[in-house]
C-alpha cells in the first residue's frame, strides 16, 4: 500500500504531477482550483525532480507554454476553473490539431461569464464536443473522489501519450476543495532524454539528426486534400478511444426499475440517494460515467431496454442529459433534474425529483 494522507482534491493534483514524473506544469492561478499551484510552489519539486512550475502571464500564455513542452517530447500539465479554460481553448484547438500529448484539468465553476466560484458541472458540453473550434475530441475523465483526482493523473498522462492527444480532468469545485483519505503512488523518475526519445522520437522536436528528416509541430496545412487527409485520421483515432476506452461504474443496476445517470460529485449525491429511494421498497440503480468522451453510450442503452426509466443529475441546466437521450434512443423515458449558479442539491430533493419525474409519486 502506498503512503496514505488526507489531502483535498486540489491538492493532490499537484502531489500526482509531481510523483508520476511530470515535467513541467504551466498555470495562472484562479478559485476554486488554486490550491493546485500553491501546493506545487510549497512543494518545490525543481529542487528534487527537475520539475518547472511556472506561473504564466495569463491563461493564455500557460496554454501555448503546454504547447511547446508537449511537442518536444515532455510531460506537460496544466490546471484552471472554468473562465480560464475558456481563454485556453484555442491553444486546446491546437494542441488537438497538432496531436501534442498534456493533461489539463478543470475544476469547474458556475457561469457562464464570470459567474461564480461555487461548484458547477456546466461545463459538460465544452469539455466534450470541442470547447474550441475545428472537428476534435478530448479525452475526458470525470473524478468523483479525491482518490479519482490522484489516481486520474497518472491514467491521463497514459492516455494522453497512447492518442498522443490532450486529456482532460474534468472535476468540480465540491471534488477540488473537498478532503478525503487518499492513497499515493509512489514517486517515479521523470523521463531519461533516451527515455524521451524512445517514447516520442517519431514526431517530437528533439534536435534534428542527419539520419532523419526535420520535425514540425503544427497544426496548419493549406492543402485542403491533406487537411482533410489528417482530420480523417483524427476521427478514426476518436473512434479507437470510442473502442477501447470507455469507463463507467455501475452501482445496484442488477434489479433497478429506474437508474440515475450522474457524474462528479452529482454521482456521489445520486448514490445516496439510491440508497434512499431502495430503504422505501424503490429498485433505483446508479451509472456513473466515469469517461463523459468517450460516453458510455452502450451500457446505458442496455439498461435503457430493461428499465421504466432514467434520471440524469447534474450541476447545469441539462447538457449530459442529451448524449444520454441519443443512448437511449427512445426505448425508456429519460427526464433531468439539476441546480445552476454554484448550488448543489441535497440527496432528497434528488429523491423528491426521481418520484416526481418518474415514479408519479
Amino acid at each position: 500500500m502506498g503512503e496514505l494522507r488526507l489531502m483535498k482534491g486540489n491538492e493532490v493534483i499537484a502531489e500526482a504531477a509531481i510523483r508520476c514524473g511530470c515535467d513541467a506544469y504551466f498555470g495562472y492561478p484562479i478559485t476554486p482550483q488554486s490550491e493546485v499551484m500553491e501546493t506545487l510552489m510549497t512543494q518545490r519539486p525543481w529542487e528534487d525532480t527537475g520539475m518547472v512550475v511556472l506561473q504564466a502571464e495569463s491563461e493564455i500564455a500557460s496554454i501555448h507554454m503546454i504547447y511547446g513542452a508537449a511537442g518536444a517530447g515532455k510531460k506537460v500539465m496544466t490546471s484552471s476553473s472554468s473562465p480560464g479554460i475558456s481563454l485556453m481553448a484555442e491553444g486546446i484547438s491546437y494542441l488537438a490539431g497538432a496531436e501534442l500529448p498534456c493533461v489539463i484539468v478543470n475544476v469547474q465553476r458556475g457561469g457562464p461569464g464570470l459567474g461564480t466560484i461555487q461548484p458547477s458541472q456546466a461545463d459538460y458540453n465544452q469539455a466534450t464536443k470541442g470547447g474550441g473550434h475545428g472537428d476534435y475530441n478530448l479525452l475526458v475523465l470525470a473524478p468523483a473522489s479525491v482518490q479519482e483526482m490522484n489516481d486520474f493523473v497518472g491514467l491521463g498522462f497514459d492516455l494522453a501519450f497512447k492518442y498522443r492527444n490532450p486529456v482532460m480532468i474534468l472535476a468540480d469545485g465540491v471534488i477540488g476543495q473537498m478532503m478525503e483519505k487518499v492513497e499515493l503512488m509512489d514517486q517515479q523518475p521523470r523521463w531519461t532524454n533516451e527515455e524521451v526519445k524512445a517514447i516520442s522520437g517519431s514526431w517530437a522536436t528533439l534536435g534534428k539528426t542527419a539520419d532523419r528528416e526535420r520535425h514540425i509541430v503544427t497544426s496548419l496545412d493549406l492543402d485542403s486534400s491533406r487537411m482533410e487527409i489528417h482530420n480523417i485520421h483524427l476521427q478514426k483515432k476518436y473512434q479507437q478511444m470510442r473502442d477501447e476506452e470507455v469507463r463507467y461504474e455501475l452501482i445496484d443496476c442488477e434489479d433497478a426499475d429506474y437508474i440515475l445517470v450522474a457524474f462528479g460529485s452529482a454521482a456521489r449525491i445520486s448514490q445516496k440517494t439510491m440508497q434512499l429511494a431502495r430503504a422505501k421498497g424503490h429498485k433505483v440503480g446508479l451509472l456513473r460515467p466515469i469517461t463523459l468522451f468517450p460516453f458510455p453510450e452502450k451500457p446505458i442503452a442496455e439498461l435503457a431496454s430493461r428499465v421504466k426509466g432514467m434520471l440524469v443529475v447534474e450541476f447545469n441546466a441539462g447538457q449530459m442529459v442529451n448524449d444520454v437521450r441519443l443512448a437511449v434512443n427512445g426505448k425508456t423515458k429519460v427526464e433531468y433534474y439539476g441546480r445552476m449558479g454554484g448550488i448543489v442539491p441535497s440527496p432528497n430533493e434528488v429523491e423528491s425529483a426521481l418520484y416526481q419525474k418518474l415514479t408519479g409519486e
